[in-house]
């Protein structure tokens, strides 16, 4: 009967830097909502979801 080699040792796995930036994801934004309204000292801002997906954000 063959003998079988022991499984080579795992390599530690080095995990990504974490990022300095807070992340929000834009579904826990927006909530289903094509358009979110942000108030920012005072002035209104609206975020919004185009057709292709993409964010834009306009005074």
């Amino acid at each position: 009967m063959k003998q079988h080699a022991p499984p080579a040792p795992l390599q530690p796995v080095t995990p990504l830097p974490a990022s300095p930036r807070p992340r929000v994801d834009s579904e826990s934004l927006l909530q289903g909502a094509a358009t979110l309204e942000i108030d920012h000292g005072g002035q209104l801002y609206l975020l919004r979801v185009t057709r292709e997906n993409k964010l834009i954000l306009t005074k």
